[in-house]
């Protein structure tokens, strides 16, 4: 089992090392060791990608935790944390929120928590949706056509190409790839995986 602790910042007044010694600190008390630490100062504005969220994806995995300081370090708003804490939570990765220990997914509250933070993960993401075959069929009655473009040669790439604007649209309100792939992937005749969403999403300016 590996420990990571994540340390954000986002203004000058703000400081890492301070968050840095919090983590210490907790660990310390309750003799966690923790195995490596993503830093960074950066705006909550900036993409998952920016401020380092998809690295927890890629190196965090089944049994593994997650030390943060609190909720707001991880989104840049509540409906984006959510996402974010369902789809660790998903994956088997525990979070502890060392400011805000009720809000962790450890100890007998855990279930509860995490039924909680689904369902409101689960709602966002058929609104989205929902959002997202009204704006399709709205594009096609339009005239606007819809598919793949003939002579592409990547046919990940062409798979994703007519939901290309909804994408864009996902990436602006910093929904975690992870969570872009879950709203796509039903209306895909195969789903693809996180990496495919992510070399697509690196493409796409």
């Amino acid at each position: 089992m590996r420990t990571i602790g994540y340390i954000r910042v986002s203004t000058e007044e703000q400081d890492l090392t301070k968050q840095k010694h919090l983590l210490l600190e907790y660990s310390h008390e309750q003799k966690v060791l923790i195995d490596e630490f993503i830093e960074v100062e950066i705006s909550s504005r900036k993409t998952t990608s920016e401020r380092r969220i998809d690295e927890l994806f890629t190196k965090l995995t089944v049994g593994d935790r997650l030390i943060v300081a609190e909720l707001s370090r991880l989104g840049r708003n509540m409906l984006e944390t959510l996402n974010i804490i369902n789809e660790l939570s998903q994956q088997g990765i525990t979070i502890t929120f060392v400011r805000q220990p009720e809000l962790s997914t450890t100890g007998s509250h855990a279930k509860l928590l995490l039924a909680i933070y689904s369902y409101f993960a689960e709602t966002e993401r058929e609104f989205i949706s929902i959002r997202t075959k009204q704006g399709l069929a709205a594009a096609k009655a339009s005239g606007k056509l819809l598919g793949r473009p003939k002579g592409s040669r990547n046919r990940k790439l062409r798979l994703l190409d007519p939901f290309k604007p909804a994408i864009q649209h996902y990436i602006n309100q910093r929904v975690p790839i992870a969570s872009i792939a879950k709203i796509i992937n039903p209306q895909l005749d195969r789903p693809l995986s996180y990496n495919s969403y992510k070399y697509y999403v690196q493409r796409l300016w």
